[in-house]
């Protein structure tokens, strides 16, 4: 019974977070004026690395979280509304990333944020996190709302 109660929960949380991360055709955006993003944050330079998921090779952080692009942004420049950025924490570092196994450290690139916050891009895509995926490896979020997806090796939307 424990077991259901807590299913229907993440059920109804993840529920929610597809309601608020889009997939309207709705144009109106609002651009995040700062972020209180933490959990993705890092105290030094970011390492991502590969893994081999469910829907194929995709590009991970050092605790082997997938990692997302949202497709409405523009380049170094977040389209993220401010209101789901707690559901999707920017991968943030304070100094250059780090290029682990199968990452092209060619692609690697740090984006300073308005607030002064450092976003790691990869192949021009700022990365995100998903509060959605509780364990290294899970890809919950690829693909929610036609606009988020995880990111491969070479830089391009996991099919």
């Amino acid at each position: 019974m424990k077991k259901l109660l807590i299913a229907g929960t993440a059920l109804a949380a993840t529920a929610a977070l597809l309601g608020a991360c889009g997939g309207s055709d709705d144009k109106k955006e609002t651009k995040p004026k700062s972020t209180t993003a933490t959990s993705a944050a890092q105290a030094g330079p970011a390492t991502l690395k590969t893994a081999q998921t469910g829907i194929g090779s995709v590009l991970v952080d050092a605790n082997g979280k997938t990692l997302y692009l949202y497709a409405n942004d523009q380049g170094a420049t977040s389209a993220v509304p401010a209101n789901i950025l707690a559901a999707w924490p920017p991968l943030i570092a304070s100094g250059a990333p780090i290029a682990g196994d199968g990452v092209d450290a060619s692609k690697l690139k740090l984006a300073q944020q308005p607030d002064g916050q450092n976003w790691v891009t990869y192949d021009g895509h700022l990365l995100y996190t998903f509060s959605g995926d509780a364990s290294a490896g899970q890809t919950n979020g690829h693909k929610l709302g036609n606009v988020w997806y995880a990111v491969t090796p070479s830089g391009a939307q996991a099919p």
